[in-house]
C-alpha cells in the first residue's frame, strides 16, 4: 500500500505538471496545434475551433489548479480502499476521474461564460472585464467567502475521512460516483474564485498560480474559515479600491 500511494502521488504530480506545461505553452489558434492538428481543424467552422481551444484551455487549467488540492482526498481514499477485499489502484484513479469530470463540466460553463462576455463586448482583448464589473466580481467573491454554503462545501473538502464515512461505495463505479460528489463540493467551494480569472485575465498564469495556492492552503491548514474570512475581507476591499480608482 505504501508503494501504491507513492505511485499515486507521483502520478498526481506528473499530471499536474503536464497541465502546467500546457498552460505555459498554450496554443492560441488551430495553427499552433501543429501541422496534423491544424489540418484536422481546418475544415471545421471557426467558432467550433475557437470554442474547442477555449474549452481545452479551461479544462487543462482546472486540472492544473484543482488536482493538487484534491491529492489529500485521493490518498485518503487509496488508504481506505486498500483495506477492502477486491480494491485496486484502479478504484482510486476512478475516484480522481469522477472528481475531474465535474471540473470538466465546469469548464464547459466557464467557456460559455467567456464567449457570452466576448459577444456582449464586456471582455477585452486581454480577457479581462471592465473595472466596474471587475469590482463587482471581487466584492461578490469576497461576500461568498462568508456564506454558509461556502462553509459547508469547504468542510466536505477538508474532512476526507468524514466524507468517505457517509458516502462510501464499493467498486470502480462507486469510486467514480464518490469522485463526482467530492468534485461537486469543490465546485461549490471554489467557483467564485474561478470567476476572479475574468478580473486579472483568464490566461494570467501568476493569477492562476495564486488561486491554486490559496485553494490548497484553504483545504490543508487547521483553520480554514480564518483563511476564508481573511480572503473575503481582502477581496471586498480590493473591489472597493478598484471601484474608487475607475
Amino acid at each position: 500500500m505504501r508503494r501504491e500511494r507513492a505511485y499515486l502521488l507521483t502520478g498526481i504530480i506528473a499530471v499536474s505538471a503536464l497541465a502546467w506545461i500546457y498552460l505555459v505553452r498554450m496554443p492560441m489558434s488551430a495553427a499552433d496545434f501543429g501541422s496534423v492538428a491544424a489540418r484536422i481543424a481546418a475544415p471545421l467552422p471557426s467558432p467550433v475551433v475557437d470554442f474547442s481551444i477555449c474549452f481545452l484551455m479551461w479544462a487543462v487549467m482546472m486540472v492544473a489548479m484543482m488536482l493538487p488540492s484534491a491529492s489529500p482526498m485521493v490518498l485518503t481514499y487509496a488508504r481506505l480502499a486498500g483495506g477492502r477485499n477486491g480494491a485496486s489502484i484502479l478504484w482510486t484513479w476512478m475516484f480522481a476521474a469522477g472528481y475531474l469530470a465535474v471540473w470538466t463540466a465546469f469548464s464547459v460553463a466557464a467557456t460559455l461564460a467567456q464567449f457570452a462576455l466576448v459577444r456582449a463586448a464586456v471582455l477585452s482583448n486581454a480577457l479581462t472585464v471592465a473595472p466596474i464589473m471587475g469590482a463587482a466580481i471581487l466584492a461578490a467573491a469576497g461576500l461568498y467567502q462568508f456564506t454558509s454554503w461556502k462553509s459547508v462545501c469547504l468542510r466536505h473538502c477538508q474532512s476526507p475521512v468524514a466524507f468517505f464515512m457517509t458516502r462510501w461505495r464499493d467498486g470502480a463505479a462507486g469510486a467514480f460516483h464518490m469522485g463526482i460528489k467530492h468534485g461537486a463540493s469543490c465546485v461549490g467551494c471554489c467557483w467564485m474564485l474561478m470567476a476572479l480569472l475574468f478580473v486579472a485575465g483568464v490566461m494570467n498564469l501568476v493569477w492562476v498560480a495564486s488561486i491554486t495556492i490559496f485553494v490548497l492552503l484553504e483545504k490543508l491548514i487547521p483553520y480554514p474559515r480564518a483563511v476564508s474570512f481573511t480572503a473575503g475581507c481582502a477581496l471586498i476591499t480590493s473591489g472597493v479600491i478598484v471601484l474608487l480608482q475607475r
